[in-house]
């Protein structure tokens, strides 16, 4: 006879990650997660402060962001002494700025390729200086190799206007 302790049940624990957009949280709730009362929840909401999603019935869900954003009003409101306009005006704010910083990040990301372009054009450029040669007005074009070249090449002219050379 055996004797075995007695299987104890296994506990697993499960963690479930959900987007911090995606609204689960009903006006009760949220409202403690903020530590306000639901009906300023639904005064910020007339205002246009937060916009909480709503299920298919019809009922106000709050997202993690929404809490947040709630926390954020709450500090402006009870720490600053902002009023529910000022409030406004920060947020309104707040999204301007965050178009200009990727305005800025867009612009600077440009100006990488351009100055990448312009080392490529300096490049070809110093390329083609190398092997452009100065005659004196008049003179025929002559290229770059020959120019360099310490023999001469002899011309003979006819006197019907035609050119051969040896």
């Amino acid at each position: 006879m055996s004797t075995q302790p007695p299987r104890r049940p296994r506990r697993t624990t499960t963690h479930v990650q959900v987007s911090a957009d995606r609204g689960v949280f009903m006006i009760s709730v949220a409202a403690e997660l903020a530590e306000m009362h639901p009906q300023t929840l639904r005064m910020y909401e007339a205002r246009g402060l937060i916009e909480p999603k709503r299920s298919p019935k019809g009922t106000r869900l709050y997202s993690q962001a929404d809490v947040e954003r709630l926390r954020r009003i709450q500090e402006m409101t009870g720490d600053l002494g902002l009023n529910l306009a000022g409030v406004e005006r920060v947020l309104e704010m707040e999204v301007k700025l965050k178009q200009a910083q990727r305005r800025v990040e867009s612009l600077e990301h440009r100006a990488t390729e351009l100055q990448a372009q312009i080392a490529q054009l300096e490049a070809v450029r110093e390329a083609v200086r190398s092997e452009i040669v100065h005659m004196p007005k008049g003179g025929a074009l002559v290229r770059a190799r020959d120019a360099r070249s310490p023999f001469k090449i002899p011309v003979r002219r006819d006197d019907a206007g035609g050119s051969s050379s040896r």
